[in-house]
């Protein structure tokens, strides 16, 4: 549960400004941890199926970590905002941290798998997983310099933060944790088709080689540094919900082009389907991050917004690609994927209509 939010009393907090964050600590040591520790699971043939069971158990610990990360960052970026019209641009800067993952991860893989050779299964694939404690290195440098916000040092001095926001949250936000899942069915669920599901479709069924495939995907991972902020800033202009409907509209007819370019066969096209299948993924996730956050009073802003990202991965994302693969084992054809993603995007113009707009408008008070 947060820190920032569990606390309640007069006196319960360091006097703000004085130290960072201890709960975006945690959860990156609980991240970095983890990670590491993947490198250096023993394998079936060491110690037969607890090899697996230790590797789900760290990915679990992973998923608890990004969790506690995910609804910090956004509400750091987001609460330092000077005005309140580029909320949607800076708030979408933590979201660039997973076009960066996207790219590094494909590129450590790219890179160890040139190196090792045949032997990048049996080893070369844990040298990623070491390397891991670099970037935990910087995370912590960078979070030690942190401060609390001014909406939440605002709470503190009237008395208003929560003992146990996430069940206050789920008693008076119910509607909005619901919906803010429900959102992201247009952009989890085809990201990891777009990102995953390619590998094994495009090997299999296309023929072609991996690394030319993780090429593409590095590239489609550069672009989204672009286009994510891009976006965000976007929705400051014409309204978070407008920018995540469009976003919607467009990744629910693309699925059809993406899947019809790539059954061409042609390397270039599939290429070019594959650098551009983020884009329309993207038109959603860099508003989304303040569309979500800002669905949520400030008292219980943290708890909310985690709770319903983070609801999306169990509905959306994690069974993206074994629905996708369900699929075309099926219907033997992409496009019923295709209309999987459709459906995706329906969900979420319907979830998006429900939810109120608080573009450049004011997030310090309390809601009703």
């Amino acid at each position: 549960m947060p820190e920032r939010e569990r606390v309640a009393g007069p006196d319960p907090v360091p006097e703000p400004g004085r130290a960072p964050l201890v709960e975006l600590l945690v959860a990156l040591m609980l991240m970095g941890v983890a990670t590491f520790l993947v490198a250096l699971v023993p394998t079936y043939e060491s110690i037969g199926v607890w090899g697996a069971i230790i590797l789900t158990v760290l990915r679990f610990i992973q998923g608890v970590g990004v969790g506690g990360e995910w609804g910090g960052s956004v509400l750091l970026a987001m609460e330092w905002a000077k005005t309140t019209g580029h909320r949607g641009f800076i708030a979408s800067w933590p979201q660039f941290g997973v076009p960066c993952g996207l790219f590094l991860a494909n590129l450590a893989v790219l890179a160890f798998s040139q190196m090792s050779g045949d032997a990048f299964l049996s080893w070369g694939w844990r040298i990623p997983f070491l390397l891991s404690l670099i970037l935990v290195a910087i995370g912590l440098w960078i979070r030690l310099g942190i401060l609390e916000t001014p909406v939440f040092t605002k709470l503190v001095a009237e008395n208003k933060v929560e003992r146990t926001p996430m069940l206050e949250v789920i008693k008076r936000q119910p509607k909005e944790i619901i919906l803010s899942a429900l959102v992201r069915m247009a952009e989890q669920a085809p990201f990891y088709i777009f990102t995953a599901f390619v590998f094994s479709y495009g090997i299999a069924t296309l023929k072609v080689s991996r690394d030319f495939l993780l090429t593409a995907v590095l590239a489609a991972s550069l672009l989204s540094f672009f286009s994510i902020p891009f976006f965000g800033h976007l929705s400051d202009r014409i309204g978070r919900k407008k920018m995540y409907m469009i976003g919607a509209v467009t990744v629910g007819v693309f699925g059809f082009i993406y899947f019809g370019i790539l059954n061409t066969g042609s390397l270039v096209l599939i290429f070019i389907a594959i650098v551009l299948s983020l884009v329309p993924h993207d038109m959603m996730y860099g508003p989304q991050a303040a569309l979500i956050a800002e669905s949520f009073t400030g008292r219980l802003r943290y708890s909310g917004a985690s709770l319903g990202y983070q609801l999306a991965s169990v509905i959306a994302g994690g069974p993206a690609p074994l629905i996708a693969t369900w699929l075309y084992g099926k219907y033997q054809s992409s496009y019923a994927i295709a209309l999987y993603i459709l459906a995706c995007a329906i969900v979420t113009l319907f979830a998006t209509a429900q939810m109120k707009d608080y573009t450049g408008k004011d997030i310090e008070g309390e809601y009703e």
